[in-house]
């Protein structure tokens, strides 16, 4: 196709060219003869006109012929019909004769009319003719040389694209989401990697989705299960080994013993799920922001129920006003659900608790406290798995897991209600950072002892960034 082109492109070219070459011959012609013309409208003395021929050219076979001064016209090359026409048309008359073109141009002298004959030879009608074709062959081969390399690249990246695109569909097909492909290529393939990388994202929130929604689903299992754990530590003993126990007695006993041990592990189950799903969640869905107050007022209205049935005052302070926290919202409700589930668990009924948000010093903090018998090792409930009440010990890392992710801590004290105070420090995005003050280091030091006598504690302060 390409060599098909040049060609329709190259012939009429060299062709055009060739008429160019002979017009240029025919005009060169006409200028040898306009000299001997001229000679002609001055005299018609032999002498004059022939040294205006021998001055129109070198070459002898091409010096122009005069015909009609009465002198020997048999040198031409000019026929009588052609001489004649031309003396009748009295206009310059193109002739051809073997070996080349004649140019004819009559003269009118008074009352007779001459006619300059010019020979133009063949070889002056195709002078460069055979360089010429071999340049158009040239141009032509170099033409289709640099179609066919543009078309082997062209396709070369058509391929590469195609090649990236269907390796980018079998990595999404073995399960890695976050394969993407860079469009190029023609115009068709770059929109077809467009829509590639625009599924490959719905895709991965679709399953981001559905993880939450796991993860959700999970969390609201969790909070239920921990009533139905409450209420069946509030039954009879199932211990069946000691005493003397009617038959009803027994199966009573080991249906209590049943019912508690498919909580625990249907509790441990749920705990897997919200971790598994929560860890694939954070993976994927990368940093998030919640409102820090609207989650301990939804969590604390089902903790609020729970806490009537079992006559336990309690209070939220400070959650009204919105506070920013860069944790997932899934993952803040767990920590607060380990938290205060921890209240319900170690502590007796009717014993009090408060949940309070508050924010400063480039910190955002949730303290729960409650008016129980307190943690005796307060290092040791930090550590995971590590529990002194019998339990997995998972509740406090939850807590603490998530305050590292939002650059923050969990710390555990004594609280004004008299039993365990935890407080998690989560960073407050929104802060800005304080200039540190030189000369207000005395007074900030007894600023800092009053706010800690006033409230049992002392905040770590977020320090300046050097930037």
């Amino acid at each position: 196709m390409c060599a098909l082109v040049a060609l329709a492109f190259l012939v009429p070219l060299g062709i055009s060219l060739g008429e160019q070459a002979r017009k240029e011959a025919i005009a060169d012609a006409a200028r040898r003869s306009a000299l001997v013309i001229g000679a002609l409208a001055v005299s018609t003395e032999p002498a004059v006109v022939q040294r205006a021929v021998e001055a129109s050219g070198e070459d002898p076979a091409t010096r122009p012929v005069v015909h009609g001064l009465g002198g020997d016209d048999t040198t031409g090359r000019a026929d009588t019909a052609a001489l004649a026409r031309a003396v009748a048309d009295r206009r310059s008359v193109v002739t051809d004769v073997p070996g080349g073109v004649l140019r004819l141009d009559p003269v009118v002298l008074g009352d007779t009319v001459a006619v300059v004959e010019v020979f133009v030879p063949g070889s002056a009608l195709d002078e460069g003719a055979t360089g010429r074709w071999l340049l158009l062959a040239a141009v032509a081969a170099a033409l289709v040389g640099a179609a066919v390399l543009v078309v082997d690249r062209v396709a070369a990246r058509a391929v590469d694209s195609t090649r990236g695109l269907v390796q980018a569909a079998l990595a999404v097909g073995d399960g890695d989401l976050g394969v993407r492909v860079e469009p190029n290529g023609p115009r068709e393939l770059a929109e077809a990697g467009y829509a590639f990388n625009r599924m490959a994202d719905r895709l991965v929130t679709a399953r981001t989705d559905e993880r939450e929604l796991v993860a959700d689903l999970s969390h609201r299992l969790r909070t239920p299960l921990t009533v139905l754990r409450l209420d069946a530590e509030g039954l009879d003993s199932d211990d069946t080994s000691v005493g003397s126990f009617t038959e009803a007695e027994l199966d009573r006993r080991r249906t209590i013993r049943r019912i508690r041990q498919a909580i625990v592990t249907l509790e441990g189950e749920i705990d897997v799920l919200i971790k598994t799903t929560r860890k694939a969640v954070a993976h994927e869905a990368g940093p998030a922001m919640c409102d820090v107050s609207e989650v301990v007022r939804d969590r604390m209205v089902f903790w609020s129920a729970l806490a009537g049935d079992q006559n336990r005052p309690h209070r939220v302070s400070d959650g009204q006003l919105r506070i920013p926290a860069p944790v997932p919202r899934a993952e803040l409700a767990a920590a607060l659900d380990a938290v205060i589930g921890n209240v319900f668990r170690y502590t007796p009924q009717g014993t009090a608790f408060e949940v309070a948000v508050s924010r400063r010093d480039g910190y955002v903090a949730i303290r729960i406290d409650d008016a129980g018998p307190g943690i005796a090792n307060p290092d040791r409930a930090l550590r995971r798995g590590a529990s002194d009440q019998g339990s997995t010990g998972l509740g406090l890392d939850i807590a603490k897991r998530v305050a590292l992710q939002a650059n923050g801590s969990v710390s555990i004290d004594r609280a004004q209600l008299g039993g365990a105070s935890v407080v998690m420090l989560l960073a407050d995005p929104e802060a800005i950072p304080r200039q540190v003050n030189r000369f207000g280091l005395v007074g900030r030091m007894a600023r800092d002892a009053r706010e800690q006598k006033a409230e049992g504690r002392r905040w770590p302060r977020r320090r300046p960034s050097a930037g």
